[in-house]
């Protein structure tokens, strides 16, 4: 009985987020529905299919001016009806050498559609990061937080479940103090 109910409150969930996910090009997905405002970029994981850790570049901001902040532990990637979380950064860093090769590849790669969405909106500051480049740009930190016009960017690293082209997959974020508060994004891997 209690898997049907996981079963159920996922498919909810993964429904809702397809439905109010819209794809705004170069593999940039947003979706405004929860209270977190997120959007996914996904450019970076579509071109390299095959690594061992796929990399999404997230913004968020909070709605109606109030402030919420995600710790780590917070974020999850919903693939084929299961739930992973991010790895610690300790594991990270120790398992995975390419990440300074991820933050240059992402940076030459477009960004208009991020530019012309509501994203917009919100000044991203990048002091802090989930997971930063040694040496490069933010600081590390377990949590990021939005308020007002201020939102948050940071990299989302998962380890890859054996991604393929074309699969669909949701992250969802949540409030650390009040989980309630929520915020999802639908993610298709298709190279454009």
């Amino acid at each position: 009985m209690k898997a049907i109910k996981l079963f159920l409150a996922v498919m909810l969930v993964l429904g809702a987020a397809y439905t109010q996910t819209v794809d705004l090009g170069q593999n940039l997905f947003f979706n405004n529905e929860g209270e977190i405002v997120i959007c996914v970029d996904a450019a970076l994981t579509v071109r390299k299919l095959d690594s061992p850790y796929a990399m999404f570049m997230v913004f968020m901001g909070s709605k109606s001016n109030s402030s919420a902040s995600v710790h780590r532990d917070d974020v999850v990637m919903v693939y084929k009806g299961q739930e992973y979380k991010m790895p610690s950064i300790e594991e990270w860093r120790k398992e995975y050498r390419g990440a300074g090769n991820d933050i240059d590849f992402y940076t030459r790669l477009g960004k208009e559609s991020l530019a012309q969405s509501q994203m917009r909106f919100w000044e991203y500051r990048w002091d802090y990061d989930f997971f930063p480049v040694l040496g490069k740009g933010p600081l590390p930190s377990d949590q990021v937080s939005m308020s007002g016009n201020l939102g948050a960017r940071t990299k989302f690293y998962f380890k890859n479940p054996g991604f393929q082209k074309g699969d669909e997959l949701v992250i969802k974020v949540r409030d650390h103090k009040n989980p309630e508060i929520i915020g999802f994004c639908a993610v298709v891997l298709e190279p454009k």
